[in-house]
């Protein structure tokens, strides 16, 4: 089986949307540790739990993190497969920014004026 790389637009839109705030970004690194009960998740924010499981619910939206119920918790746990997906994109921004710099750096390099080899003359010469 061939695992999908690219991300479609809506996938890239809710991945942007779902790590555009510090504490969805926070939860996501927690439960790329270790998978955690929603419950002792919000346990570590100063907001509601149904704040807390809020923010899940747009991580798991973007399918960057995984819910699954075990007796009445619900366990969370981040998606390798998808955070490997959003890297693959960033990878390409990445490049495609680099390549712009190369090519400002080069066209920089053509336009330089040619170095002179006079002698500086010193006033009263």
């Amino acid at each position: 089986m061939v695992a999908q790389t690219e991300l479609s637009e809506a996938e890239i839109d809710r991945v942007f949307h779902a790590l555009a705030t510090s504490t969805r970004r926070d939860i996501l690194r927690r439960t790329i540790e270790q998978e955690q009960s929603v419950s002792a998740l919000a346990a570590e924010y100063d907001m509601s739990f149904a704040a807390v499981q809020k923010h899940v619910a747009v991580l798991e939206a973007a399918h960057l993190i995984i819910k699954r119920a075990e007796g009445r918790e619900r366990l969370v746990r981040a998606d390798p497969a998808m955070i490997a997906r959003a890297r693959v994109l960033l990878a390409r921004y990445e490049e495609l920014w680099r390549s712009r710099v190369a090519r400002l750096d080069d066209l920089l390099a053509e336009t330089e004026p040619p170095a002179r080899n006079e002698p500086r003359h010193e006033k009263g010469d």
